[in-house]
């Protein structure tokens, strides 16, 4: 039976970190996202230079990020980890990385895109709750709203979550979690020991820079692994960028999604606000959530 591993929420005076574990990121681009947490009342540790030094397009080599991601798991006074940069790389140490300690001492873990790798590979064997909004990269192009509500819902107030429906939504409501993440990482992980458990579970799902076709493609690899059977709802987010091919593919992503799901009857929503987008709203995985798709869709935390 999977454990449910509690996280305290964050109060003035706690010690938050940065981790660069995939596409690099100077010190510069951290400022603006640094001077955040001290406005919002947290000490931030130390950034050390040498996890800085660029290795090709990552920071620094995999070992570099094993041990520094490791030394931030594995320290008992950091209250959260704020995931500096997605693009790619989380993949290539989440297999060296020991979370023994994470699990004694657990600690918020704030990241999108990429980091969908560890949010899906910590909620293989436990129920962790983990964020999924904004990174350091993101901090200064993000809304005010994404950046309120994700500090709000890390000191435990959060907020509801009201949004209009769009016309491809499915109606119908559930009180359940939610776990997902990037579509592409999602699917890059099935079969794998990181993809997480999905039974009655809220699918989120949100994409950026693919084409329709691979949209389609992964989408049927999903209903192949029977992952939509097994889902209370879905959240469909933002998918930007997204491109097509000449001819045309001949569908929108929505529909696509719709394809793949009509044949369900539970509760399913397009166009939320999350995902690469400056209004990237947080998501507050495997917390309890009333999702009720309606008039209106509302999403509230429990």
């Amino acid at each position: 039976m999977k454990k449910k591993i509690d996280i305290e929420y964050l109060k003035e005076g706690d010690l938050v970190a940065i981790a660069f574990i995939a596409k690099y990121l100077n010190k510069e681009m951290c400022q603006f996202a640094v001077k955040y947490f001290k406005e919002q009342g947290f000490n931030v540790l130390n950034i050390n230079d040498s996890y800085l030094q660029r290795n090709g397009m990552f920071s620094g080599s995999d070992l570099d990020r094993i041990n520094h991601f490791q030394n931030l798991l594995d320290n008992r006074k950091l209250k959260a980890i704020f995931f500096a940069r997605g693009g790619y790389g989380s993949v290539r140490i989440i297999d060296s990385l020991n979370f023994d300690n994470f699990f004694n001492y657990p600690k918020w873990l704030i990241g999108f895109s990429d980091v969908t790798t560890f949010i899906s590979h910590l909620n293989v064997h436990h129920q962790v709750p983990v964020v999924h909004g904004p990174m350091i990269f993101n901090f200064q192009e993000s809304s005010k709203t994404s950046l309120s509500m994700l500090f709000s819902g890390l000191k435990g107030k959060h907020k509801v979550i009201k949004i209009s429906s769009h016309n491809l939504n499915r109606e119908g409501e559930v009180e359940s979690q939610i776990i997902g993440g990037n579509l592409s990482i999602l699917c890059s992980l099935l079969g794998s020991k990181s993809f997480p458990s999905l039974e009655n579970k809220i699918l989120f799902i949100e994409d950026v820079d693919e084409y329709m076709y691979s949209i389609d493609r992964m989408l049927f690899s999903l209903k192949r692994a029977n992952v939509f059977s097994k889902l209370s709802g879905l959240i469909v987010g933002q998918f930007t960028r997204i491109s097509d091919n000449k001819p045309k593919f001949g569908y929108t992503f929505e529909e696509l999604i719709n394809a793949q799901v009509k044949g369900y009857s539970f509760p399913v929503c397009f166009n939320f606000p999350s995902g690469h987008v400056k209004n990237n709203l947080p998501i507050f995985f495997q917390k309890k959530v009333f999702f009720k798709v309606g008039n209106e869709v509302k999403l509230e935390y429990k």
